[in-house]
């Protein structure tokens, strides 16, 4: 399999293309060792940092922004926003607050990336 890819582990961008036979994978275009870590991990098991809202009861706003702890793998992205669509918190709420936590067993938290304060 020939795949190509462009870098993103820093502001140079590499277009990096990997080659995959089985086991064995090849990647050239890179500048730096961080590229091949890259393409490896993308090609074996790619992650994504999610961030997204959930419901907030109580607050000057609807929807309370939140982002995971580290990143997902990216099988995972569909049940984790799936899940997230049922979470209601309630204010107050503060920056870092862990809002879900240890998705799927992932060791992986949901945590709240602002403060909103209760109103009414």
């Amino acid at each position: 399999m020939l795949k190509e890819m462009i870098c993103i582990t820093c502001p140079v961008g590499c277009h990096l293309t990997v080659k995959q036979e089985g086991d064995n994978i090849e990647v050239t275009g890179n500048t730096c060792p961080r590229g091949k870590q890259y393409a490896i991990a993308e090609m074996t098991n790619p992650t994504r940092m999610l961030t997204t809202t959930v419901v907030i009861k109580n607050a000057i706003y609807h929807q309370l922004p939140v982002i995971s702890s580290s990143p997902i793998p990216f099988g995972k992205i569909a049940d984790t926003m799936k899940l997230l669509k049922e979470v209601e918190v309630e204010a107050p709420v503060h920056e870092k607050d862990v809002i879900v936590k240890d998705i799927f067993g992932l060791g992986i938290d949901m945590i709240a990336s602002r403060s909103m304060k209760k109103v009414g």
